[in-house]
C-alpha cells in the first residue's frame, strides 16, 4: 500500500488489477492538500484495511480485471458482493466519492450512480459509439447542484482515454436523470453548447453526458480524466494560458477534500 506523509483529509484510492491511474489520483489529492493512499482491493476484503477510517473514496482509471466481461463489472461486483456494508455506511456517513474513467464505470454498474441505489443498476457505459478507443482533450461544462461541481469552472478542458465511455440509459431513466439534475458533466463544443457530435461528443454519450452526481451531490463520476490536468504543462496550448490560471483538472480534487 502507497501512503502519503501529508496532513489533510484521508484517501482511499482503491486499486484492483489493471487499474493503472492510482499514482497520478493520489498526486492530485496530494497537490490539493489530501493525505492520499493506495489501497489493494484484497486489503479491504480481508479486513486489513478499513474504509471506514478514510474520510473519502475514490476509484481511478484504468482497466480493472482486465476489464473481462464488459468495463468495470467484475470490480463492481467484489463491492456489491464482498464490500456492500462497508460501501453503504460510507456513503450514509456522507462521505464524498469520486469514480474517474474505469471508476466511473464501476459506480455506474455498482448502482452508486446515477441514483444512489446499491445493487441496482439503471444505466451503463457502453461501446463508444465509433466502435474504438478514444483518445483526445474534450471541452466540458460543469451543471447541476452537487457541492462537488459548485467550484468548478463553469468551461473545462480535460483529457479523457476510454473504449467504453457512451452514457447509455433507456429514456424514462434519461428522464429522471435530468428531471433530478444528476447531470454533472456534458460535452461541448467550442460554443459552449452541449453536442450530440463527433469529436466534440468523442463516444456518442446520451445527452452529451459525460459525468454523474448521485441526488445526494456527494458521489460524482466522470469519463475523463481530471488526475492528468493538475499542472499547467499538461494542456498541449501551455503557452497561451494564463500564468496564473489553475488547471482545471485540480479543482476536483479540491472540491472532495472540502467535504471530507
Amino acid at each position: 500500500m502507497i501512503t502519503s506523509a501529508l496532513s489533510g483529509p484521508r484517501v482511499c484510492v482503491l486499486k484492483a488489477d489493471g487499474t493503472n491511474c492510482e499514482i497520478e489520483t493520489v498526486h492530485a489529492f496530494n497537490l490539493a492538500g489530501g493525505r492520499a493512499e493506495v489501497v489493494p482491493m484484497n486489503f479491504l476484503r480481508s479486513g486489513a484495511v478499513r474504509l471506514a477510517d478514510f474520510d473519502a473514496l475514490a476509484l481511478p482509471g484504468g482497466f480493472s480485471y482486465g476489464d473481462d466481461v464488459v468495463s468495470g463489472k467484475v470490480m463492481a461486483i467484489e463491492l456489491v458482493s464482498f464490500l456492500a456494508d462497508a460501501l453503504a455506511d460510507f456513503v450514509a456517513a456522507r462521505k464524498p466519492v469520486l469514480g474517474i474513467c474505469n471508476g466511473f464505470q464501476v459506480l455506474v454498474r455498482t448502482g452508486l450512480l446515477p441514483f444512489g441505489r446499491l445493487g441496482a443498476m439503471q444505466a451503463t457505459l457502453a461501446l463508444n459509439a465509433r466502435g474504438r478507443f478514444e483518445c483526445r482533450w474534450v471541452r466540458l461544462a460543469a451543471s447541476g447542484s452537487s457541492p462537488l461541481v459548485q467550484g468548478l469552472p463553469e468551461r473545462l478542458e480535460l483529457p479523457l482515454a476510454h473504449g467504453e465511455g457512451r452514457f447509455f440509459a433507456d429514456a424514462s431513466t434519461l428522464a429522471a436523470i435530468e428531471a433530478q439534475g444528476l447531470v454533472a458533466l456534458r460535452y461541448v463544443d467550442a460554443e459552449g453548447h452541449s453536442t450530440a457530435h463527433y469529436p466534440e461528443n468523442p463516444n456518442g454519450a446520451a445527452h452529451a453526458i459525460a459525468g454523474l452526481a448521485d441526488p445526494s451531490g456527494r458521489i460524482l463520476g466522470l469519463m475523463p480524466h481530471p488526475e492528468r490536468f493538475v499542472s499547467r504543462f499538461q494542456h498541449p496550448a501551455w503557452r497561451l494560458r494564463p500564468l496564473d490560471k489553475e488547471p482545471d483538472g485540480l479543482a476536483f480534487f479540491r472540491q472532495v477534500l472540502s467535504l471530507a
